[in-house]
């Protein structure tokens, strides 16, 4: 046996570093948080994250690449394994506005928000992660129709859209801050109306 063959074949390249890569989607993040979509540049997510510019083109040939990447690592709304509608929403509604208050989701998600409105591709890309975000909710009423507690025939995104709406408009409009019992006076008025709809 060779001493090339008994050590394996030549490493092509370099193997990407995890922690390089993590550091680059965090300060997208950051910097789309501080600076919005349009201020954004390669340039600052390669300080910020020391890194090379070249570095992050290999990975993520444009910045609208690497915005929805650094998006898409967003943790999901989790339910919790028991309770009834209300404390499954209460609890995912909750972890939404934590994320919102408490990580760089909250200036994110108004840039996003702000470009997808001048950017068809981005529009295109962001929506399916958008919509993936709102399935946890969606299930959750989905479940919640099936097990009686909940009138059949309800609008299920209109639904989602009442829930996560007085959250936003809370958070992005008045900046305010919400607690858990705000959340929960959302979710109980929300379902409220959603049986007394079902009764009409």
């Amino acid at each position: 046996m060779s001493p090339q063959s008994s050590q394996g074949a030549p490493a092509r390249g370099r193997p990407r570093s995890l922690e390089s890569e993590q550091a680059i989607l965090d300060a997208t993040m950051e910097l789309l948080s501080e600076l919005g979509y349009r201020g954004v540049t390669v340039d600052a997510i390669a300080a910020r994250a020391g890194a090379s510019k070249s570095t992050i083109y290999r990975r993520w040939p444009t910045k609208e690449n690497l915005v929805i990447a650094a998006f898409g690592q967003t943790p999901l709304l989790t339910p919790p394994p028991r309770g009834d509608v209300i404390e499954q929403l209460v609890e995912v509604i909750n972890q939404f506005a934590r994320a919102m208050q408490d990580t760089p989701l909250g200036g994110v998600l108004p840039a996003l928000v702000a470009e997808r409105a001048q950017n068809p591709s981005l529009d295109e890309a962001l929506g399916p992660l958008v919509r993936q975000r709102r399935q946890t909710a969606v299930d959750i009423l989905k479940q919640a129709v099936a097990r009686g507690e909940l009138p059949r025939g309800i609008n299920h995104e209109l639904a989602v859209d009442l829930l996560t709406g007085p959250v936003l408009q809370r958070i992005m409009v008045m900046g305010q801050k919400t607690d858990r019992r705000f959340v929960r006076q959302v979710v109980q008025v929300v379902c409220n109306g959603l049986r007394a709809a079902g009764n009409v």
